[in-house]
């Protein structure tokens, strides 16, 4: 990416359509209601040849008191500072008004650029908004119509010459998942594999819970900055956002998330919006950290969470937030652990982290589970390990003889990780049954010491290559009858 511009304006002129139309998705949430936007929210942009990141914020508010509104203004002229442009974005239709002048001379005074838009102005109803433009002194004004994608070209002829100036900046990729391996894996290529976080590629995270959890808190500790809103109101944080950073000398890319409630209590469209828009960031992560309040923890919504990043295949970290309130510790700690235990048996061995978001407690802890949980991850077995494994595994409990014909598993090797993926090939895959292949996941968990991390275990049938094996041919002619009608 060659800069990063940042989409300001007031409350419902569009930020949220523009920031979907240069993206080419619709990432951010767009209502008609005003202040659906809360947070900072990056995401990569195309506008013909050019590839930048564009920034949409919350809408600039004439509030500077610690109230919702005045910080939401403050995470906006954070966003001004960070951005090489700031693309200020007023209505056509309104017009120029009181709070739009108040704001173009704070960016006169922040931005280090600034290019003046006006959204909406398609026919004639946006041309008088267009020409009182000119008068909040910002050099020539672009009239746009995100919802139509009409002026984005007048928007390139003024961003192409600013690109040249500045440096390409690289690209946050999406995670690498199930990568394939190759089935003779040996001991000196599963040793050498490195996996760890670097510049280039950074550990993806995504923070996820239920509204008021925290998520937000613990966010801006491992950032060590405030950049998302945090407050006593539940459900703040209504978009999936993510930050590029680095934790304990680890590089992040973190994603903070919508709190996700019960279904039946997501009645708001924008709510609706914001629970699917944390769904995805799942499946941007890397490692997932499951937040609970140790008030209320494990709740069902807290489970169908821990579950929905399971079956993704991510690493799973559960961390239990606002620890510094608990008085008896100990007796809650051994609660936890038997929960935990009982209510998700899928991720038997995962790390269960306690932490104050607010105080920085057991940060460190944290950070080494997290470290931990991408590692086994990212683990490989192999085959020779992984046949005498199995081999162990049939002679301790041989497989079940259904019809009295016993089910043989002959080989075994590990074909993916991130999360780590075996195929066995066996006779009869279809009759093995499921307490079988638990018995088989919880072995490869426990002897390869795979603690918490989804294991997937796919069985294959073992035949022969004969084509014709499925079809029966009496005598010869039949045969040669068959071959000359397929050669013609």
């Amino acid at each position: 990416m060659s800069f990063t511009l940042a989409i300001v304006g007031r409350p419902n002129v569009g930020k949220s359509t523009l920031f979907n139309r240069l993206v080419g998705r619709k990432l951010a949430l767009v209502d008609d209601q005003p202040g659906v936007t809360r947070d900072l929210r990056e995401g990569e942009a195309r506008l013909f040849d050019l590839r930048f990141t564009v920034i949409d914020t919350a809408g600039l508010e004439e509030v500077t008191d610690d109230s919702l509104q005045g910080r939401m203004r403050r995470l906006t002229e954070r966003a001004v500072d960070m951005a090489d442009v700031s693309l200020f974005l007023i209505d056509g239709r309104v017009g120029v008004t009181p709070s739009d002048r108040t704001f173009a001379d704070i960016l006169r005074r922040r931005g280090k650029q600034v290019i003046l838009g006006v959204n909406k102005a398609e026919g004639r109803a946006g041309e008088a908004g267009v020409a009182e433009a000119w008068a909040l002194g910002l050099g020539e004004p672009v009239a746009i119509s995100a919802e139509h994608g009409e002026g984005l070209d007048d928007l390139y002829r003024l961003l192409r010459p600013l690109a040249e100036d500045f440096a390409e900046r690289a690209a946050a990729d999406a995670p690498e998942v199930d990568q394939d391996l190759p089935e003779d894996l040996s001991e000196d290529e599963a040793a050498a594999a490195d996996h760890r976080p670097t510049a280039k590629r950074p550990l993806q995270i995504a923070v996820i819970g239920r509204p008021n959890a925290g998520k937000s808190t613990l966010v801006n500790r491992i950032l060590g900055q405030d950049r998302m809103l945090t407050g006593p109101e539940a459900g703040i944080t209504r978009d999936a956002i993510s930050v590029r950073a680095d934790w304990m000398g680890t590089p992040i890319r973190i994603w903070d998330t919508a709190g996700m409630r019960k279904k039946a209590r997501v009645v708001e469209k924008l709510e609706k919006l914001s629970v699917a828009d944390g769904l995805r960031a799942v499946r941007f992560a890397e490692v997932v950290v499951v937040l609970l309040d140790v008030e209320i923890p494990f709740e069902q919504q807290d489970l169908r969470i821990a579950d929905f990043a399971e079956t993704e295949g991510r690493a799973v970290v559960v961390a239990v937030n606002k620890w510094d309130l608990e008085g008896e510790k100990q007796e809650k700690l051994a609660e936890l652990k038997e929960m935990f235990d009982r209510l998700l048996p899928q991720l038997r061995g995962a790390p269960l982290v306690t932490i104050s978001a607010k105080t920085g407690r057991g940060m460190d802890r944290l950070h080494a589970a997290i470290l931990r949980a991408h590692q086994v991850w990212n683990a490989r077995v192999p085959t020779a390990r992984l046949n005498s494994w199995l081999s162990a595994m049939t002679e301790a409990h041989p497989p079940p003889a259904p019809g009295g014909h016993r089910i043989k598993l002959r080989y075994i090797t590990q074909a993916k990780t991130r999360p780590p993926g075996f195929v066995i090939k066996c006779s009869r895959p279809d009759e093995l049954p499921d307490s079988y292949r638990r018995y088989l996941v919880n072995g490869l968990r426990d002897h390869f010491d795979l603690p918490g991390t989804p294991i997937r275990l796919f069985l294959r049938g073992q035949g022969d290559e004969n084509p014709f094996r499925e079809r029966k041919f009496h005598t010869p002619g039949r045969l040669r009858k068959h071959l000359e009608k397929k050669k013609d």
